[in-house]
């Protein structure tokens, strides 16, 4: 005779993958930004840019593509940007993560706040509404 239980994933659990995902985004996150500052420091040999004048041409990470195209050569700046953009990214993936347990919980009210802040994250992130 077998007995077969079936297994709900209570608010407990919830929480505890939320919090874990968090945890773990900001530790990646802060190691990636270490590991970029060292090789940058290594190819620049410890010299540090002066940045008490703001220069917006020096910016040659200013979009993903551009970040992602410098990791790949690894170049240190690049990959602390990538750094930074984890942890931009780590609290977008807790909301989707979010929107996912509530759909298995059926509760739709919090899908649909979740997905209204979804796409006001989104739009933020792309400037606004106002280009």
């Amino acid at each position: 005779m077998s007995i077969t239980k079936k297994e709900n994933i209570n608010d407990k659990d919830i929480q505890v993958i939320l919090g874990t995902l968090l945890r773990a985004g900001v530790i990646v996150s802060m190691s990636i930004v270490l590991i970029g500052g060292i090789i940058f420091l290594i190819h620049n040999n410890g010299v540090i840019t002066d940045y008490k004048v703001f220069k917006p041409e020096l910016s040659k990470f200013s979009s993903i593509a551009s970040i992602f195209s410098g990791v790949l050569t690894l170049q240190g700046d690049a990959i602390v940007q990538f750094g930074v953009l984890m942890l931009i990214f780590t609290p977008i993936a807790r909301i989707v993560f979010a929107i996912f347990s509530f759909l298995i919980e059926k509760d739709y009210l919090y899908v649909l706040i979740g997905l209204i802040i979804l796409a006001i994250i989104t739009i933020s992130l792309n400037g606004g509404l106002a280009h």
